[in-house]
């Protein structure tokens, strides 16, 4: 039997081994959009569904329009709760980012909802992961090993306990939100300000130390800022989102056409 869609993750296996990977994000919650980003080249997806309006049947949705194009789906669960966490690895989530961890305990509570018994408190069912039921014993078997777990780190308190929080077992690696950190230090936007490089430093360093991927999300990426994170020791990078590919696109081709436009007039 060939193994089924989630117990062959390759960004599990990347993180793993703390190896470079690169995905996106997505906000617009329309199927279109997974499929023109998924040929894109990006090795797995984040939907966002923490800042968003996607529901777990918007997830199935934008889930299905990834299917076979290449980019594996990973969800942003909208809270550290079992059930956010349950419904959306049911629906084909294939690796779980959960925001505002700031502890150990609050670590281990994700992992538990993202795995099965023993392990954990994730109920068994027929659902989209198991082909309805088709791979039941499988994915049963098998998803434990092959779901990712990514807690966010996004405080001053995350970041002071990022020891504590790497030691638990399931967790995979952290993913940093640069805002949400700005804000926790009183810089609110200022994502490059010293207090947050510090910060970021101090994560990655940790990853290094436990042998966990240390992730970062570039919003507004260039080469300059790509190179930064992949020197500070960041392999699972998120770069840009569906908003602000549309709308930086958007700008930069009106403001260059008006410029043309300009010039020929003069």
């Amino acid at each position: 039997m060939s193994k089924h869609k989630t117990t062959n993750n390759a960004v599990k296996k990347a993180l793993l081994e703390r190896r470079l990977t690169f995905g996106s994000w997505i906000q617009i919650g329309h199927p279109t959009v997974a499929e023109i980003l998924s040929r894109a080249g990006f090795e797995w997806l984040a939907i966002d569904m923490e800042h968003t309006d996607i529901d777990t049947v918007t997830f199935c949705e934008v889930a299905r329009g990834m299917h076979g194009r290449g980019a594996i789906p990973m969800a942003r669960v909208r809270e550290n709760d079992v059930l956010a966490i349950r419904q959306v690895l049911d629906a084909g989530a294939q690796g779980v980012i959960v925001p505002l961890i700031n502890s150990a305990r609050e670590a281990e509570k994700a992992v538990k909802a993202a795995k099965y018994p023993p392990q954990g408190v994730r109920g068994f069912a027929f659902c989209r992961a198991n082909d309805w039921g088709i791979d039941f014993d499988e994915y049963a078997q098998e998803a434990n090993r092959y779901t990712a777990v990514i807690v966010m780190i996004e405080s001053r308190q995350a970041v002071e306990n990022i020891n504590e929080i790497l030691s638990v077992d399931g967790v995979d690696g952290v993913f940093i939100g640069p805002y949400d950190m700005s804000g926790s230090y009183g810089v609110t936007g200022q994502t490059s300000h010293p207090a947050i490089v510090k910060a970021c430093r101090t994560v990655s360093a940790a990853c290094e130390k436990h042998g966990k991927s240390a992730g970062f999300h570039i919003v507004r990426p260039d080469k300059k800022l790509i190179k930064n994170a992949i020197d500070n020791g960041f392999t699972f990078i998120a770069l840009g989102m569906d908003t602000v590919f549309l709308d930086e696109t958007a700008r930069h081709l009106i403001i260059t056409a008006k410029q043309m436009a300009k010039k020929m007039k003069s």
